[in-house]
């Protein structure tokens, strides 16, 4: 049994890390362990900036969105040097195992952790972007999903007033989930993800054929930045169409507000498990939901392999559209 651990928050902040953060430092507690909080992500191994928590540093920080942690990026821990000296910080306090919840990207620095160092690390998927494989839901995407349907919600009644063709770009640099889920729970025409190629002459000559038939008061687009920007095609689609178009960009405010209930329980739930696991010995590991129960992937593939997008919501989108 491991007696002395660490968590840390890294990469961008998603709502239900501060409820998966709470779930690490009760469990190890409970088990008789030590628990570290590491500030500021990888900069703060680096920095040597962690500091032992009890049960009350995490009182009153389920409902909060953002992480108490904090999360920061860091250069020097891209390096295997950087990499040397956290892994000294951590040895020096006794620390034996760390728990890191992110991203592909800080997961990725996680593996380097522990191949390079022998770092015993366990993962937690916080992301809103949902694109971590060999799992249906990530940390905050839960969240995130539920405030771009908000904006889709107040931008159907403007545009639906003025006859406009709407278009809201939300997050998703590499992944479409966001758009693709918010989209097809919001009623949008169209959803454009970098996982499907789409023609902007065709889709502007539909609309056009709609709107003289009268068939359409407005029509809702949903872009992942990955597959383009907002601004750019909806200044193209006016040009086309000849018809009022405006552009949305939701930028972080998709990052922010209290977890919903799934992301608070999940987190939890995911957060209690990733500790005892961690506590008992396993190394190189995310947990995360798959088809509505735990499962643990290998961190090697959890960070190399690429998730795809489900091809029947990609085909049901545009059934309902």
């Amino acid at each position: 049994m491991r007696k002395t651990i660490a968590v840390m928050t890294s990469g961008g902040d998603s709502p239900g890390m501060n409820a998966a953060t709470r779930a690490v430092v009760r469990t190890a507690i409970l088990n008789g362990a030590k628990i570290f909080g590491v500030y500021n992500g990888y900069r703060g191994l680096l920095e040597n900036d962690m500091i032992e928590m009890n049960r009350r540093s995490v009182s009153d920080i389920i409902q909060r969105g953002g992480t108490i942690l904090g999360t920061a990026r860091s250069q020097e821990f891209m390096t295997p040097e950087g990499r040397a000296k956290a892994a000294e910080n951590l040895r020096e306090r006794g620390i034996e195992g760390i728990v890191v919840i992110g991203g592909d990207g800080s997961l990725r620095g996680a593996q380097c952790l522990a191949d390079e160092q022998n770092i015993a690390v366990v993962g937690l998927p916080g992301t809103i972007d949902n694109d971590i494989w060999g799992m249906d839901y990530t940390i905050g995407s839960d969240t995130a999903s539920n405030t771009i349907i908000d904006a889709i919600n107040k931008l159907r009644d403007t545009a639906s007033a003025h006859r406009r063709i709407a278009i809201l770009e939300v997050m998703g640099r590499h992944s479409g989930w966001l758009a693709l889920i918010t989209g097809m729970s919001g009623g949008a025409e169209y959803i454009l993800v970098p996982e499907d190629s789409f023609d902007l002459d065709k889709i502007a000559a539909e609309i056009r054929a709609m709107y003289d038939e009268n068939q359409k008061r407005y029509v809702l687009i949903v872009v992942a930045e990955g597959a383009g920007s907002a601004i750019e095609i909806g200044m193209k689609l006016e040009e086309k169409t000849g018809i009022d178009t405006r552009a949305s960009v939701l930028g972080h405010i998709q990052r922010g507000g209290s977890p919903t209930v799934i992301d608070r329980v999940y987190a939890s739930v995911l957060g209690e498990k990733a500790t005892l696991a961690l506590l008992s010995g396993v190394s190189n590991v995310v947990y995360g939901i798959q088809h509505g129960g735990i499962v643990n992937v290998n961190l090697y593939d959890a960070v190399t392999k690429k998730k795809q997008l489900d091809p029947e919501y990609i085909r049901m989108a545009k059934v309902l559209a």
